[in-house]
């Protein structure tokens, strides 16, 4: 990815401007190789991110939610006794190296003035995060790298702090471009692997880039006049911070007003739900072959109810060779009778031989009660697999569309409620309760949505009031959406369908256009006996069809 030394300088530039000055208000550890610093300035609450995580390392502001561990981890309470209330002084980088040293001015035990680094390294995999002292000394890290680990550098508690192997590369902002060129032209190797070679804080994007035919001097423009920009090839490829010529018209590209609004973007609704995704896995094998198991069991079902159709032929029979018992014997491998019921039209009629033409018509009649009884109970079964294969789509659905660890704890909760998975599938101990997802509509308006099934069930029968509005997709497995209403405020045009909008970005139709949405007041809403999580008819309602629109689902806000 992208995250090279000039990214990083451009990002240091952006942070910069936003907390130095501030104090460190809380800090948390979202995961054992992330960091998370909460600074109060004039413009509110700014988050700093730091991470070191091999897959994504980088810093940046964010406007995220972040699930942070119930009990804080022992580097989190370290950090916390050193830099909670730490002014931030200055952000440092050499050049376009990829470290960078938050400087904070705090406060010992004693009540003195001392100072505190925290060197953020964004290497890659040998990325790391280092609280050092103000004598040089390390007093903790992310990453603990002993003599067995690296032969290189150690990077231990207790230790001096160095910096890792400088390379020597040259700053495009201050070399000569003639020079430059002469140093790249004279490697003798492929122009985009020699640009990396002599140039400092460049990453293989922006030397491919320079290969294709992007001049020095227009890298030196795009540093001093940077465009956050998203390369998006069928799927967010990789950023920058300007727009490449190198994916000709294969890519579409989106831009951002800052650097922080590109990762957020990148990272956490690509990547983090990616992560998410590979985290149930398991979980997803697991619904599907449940699923299929439903809808093969409502098809050999169907079957079976087919069969039951010529039941009425069986009393049939049994009726004729009744009334015919003065003149049929035993023996016989078939009867061929006048069927009354049919215009008098001769009836060929199986029999078995070595039952007595009685025997034969009470055989028919057991048969006849057979299934009729049969179909009773297969209409039922076969009610209940469509609706547990239905049921069990829109947990796929809540799945696929989860964004946290806590979310799908809560579907495992619901599945194992539900009796789909075992207690030992399920986290222990007492689990914080998720709360709906909530926004608020362009007109004001605070709109809830159900993050699975259970939830589904507890906003829109427990929660909501007889009057708030309440929209679902037709047809179609998703979220329930919830529209408080407000005393003397009518429902308007516009928030109906930002509601939709919601509604259809949070089922399994939100790729498509055009896409119906049901809605009625909340009181119209029914849970039939036995349903279940989720499943609720409804009438009275309205449909609205919608295609999201970004433009428009911009003006709508999450609330955290």
């Amino acid at each position: 990815m992208a995250f090279d030394g000039i990214f990083l300088h451009l990002m240091k530039n952006e942070i910069t401007d936003k907390l130095v000055g501030f104090r460190v208000d809380k800090i948390y550890q979202p995961s054992k190789e992330e960091l998370m610093l909460t600074f109060r300035t004039f413009d509110g609450t700014e988050k700093l991110l730091l991470s070191a995580k091999a897959e994504c390392p980088r810093v940046q502001l964010t406007t995220q939610f972040v699930e942070n561990p119930k009990k804080p981890p022992m580097l989190t309470m370290l950090l916390r006794k050193h830099l909670g209330g730490a002014k931030l002084r200055e952000i440092r980088q050499d050049g376009f190296e990829r470290i960078v040293t938050f400087v904070f001015d705090a406060t010992n035990d004693l009540g003195d003035p001392v100072t505190f680094d925290l060197v953020a390294e964004i290497m890659g995999r040998h990325s790391n995060i280092i609280l050092v002292d103000e004598n040089g000394v390390i007093v903790d890290c992310v990453k603990k790298i002993d003599e067995l680990t690296s032969s290189v550098r150690e990077v231990l508690p207790g230790i001096p702090y160095e910096l890792p192997p400088q390379q020597s590369k040259r700053n495009v902002l201050e070399y000569d471009i003639h020079e430059l060129e002469s140093s790249i032209n004279a490697l003798g190797i492929k122009k985009s692997l020699a640009y990396q070679e002599v140039l400092q804080g460049i990453s293989p994007i922006v030397a491919r880039e320079l290969e294709y035919g992007m001049t020095l001097e227009e890298l030196r423009e795009h540093i001093k006049n940077p465009e956050p920009t998203v390369v998006i090839v069928d799927k967010p490829k990789d950023y920058t911070y300007f727009k490449p010529r190198q994916y000709g018209e294969l890519a579409q590209y989106r831009t951002f007003d800052t650097f922080s609004e590109l990762i957020d973007y990148y990272y956490f609704e690509q990547v983090r739900r990616e992560r998410i995704k590979q985290r149930s896995n398991d979980l997803f094998h697991r619904l599907t072959v449940l699923q299929e198991r439903s809808v093969r069991k409502a098809i050999n079902r169907k079957r079976e109810l087919k069969e039951c159709e010529n039941k009425e032929q069986l009393k049939i029979c049994g009726d004729l060779i009744n009334s015919n018992l003065y003149r049929l014997e035993k023996g016989a491998a078939f009867y061929e009778l006048e069927n009354y019921y049919d215009g008098g039209k001769l009836l060929r009629i199986k029999a078995d031989v070595t039952l007595t033409p009685a025997q034969n018509a009470q055989k028919y009649y057991k048969d006849y009660r057979k299934k009729q009884v049969a179909e009773s109970k297969l209409k039922a079964f076969i009610a209940e697999a469509e609706q547990e294969a239905a049921y069990l789509e829109s947990v796929i659905d809540m799945l696929s569309r989860a964004e946290t660890d806590g979310e799908i704890t809560a579907i495992r909760t619901e599945l194992y409620e539900a009796g789909f998975i075992s207690k030992r599938n399920v986290k222990r101990g007492r689990e914080k309760k998720l709360p709906p997802k909530r926004f608020l509509s362009s007109e004001g308006f605070e709109i809830a949505v159900g993050r699975n099934n259970m939830q589904n069930d507890e906003l829109t029968l427990k929660t909501a009031k007889n009057y708030d509005l309440w929209f679902h997709v037709k047809d179609t497995p998703g979220s329930h959406v919830i529209v408080t209403a407000e005393k003397e405020r009518e429902f308007t045009d516009k928030l109906i369908r930002e509601a939709a909008m919601l509604a259809v970005v949070h089922s399994k139709a939100y790729a498509s256009s055009n896409v119906a949405v049901d809605y009625t007041i909340v009181k119209n809403v029914h849970k039939p006996n036995g349903a279940k999580f989720g499943m609720v008819i409804y009438d009275n309602y309205k449909t609205e069809y919608v295609t999201p629109n970004e433009e428009e689902l911009s003006e709508v806000k999450e609330i955290e």
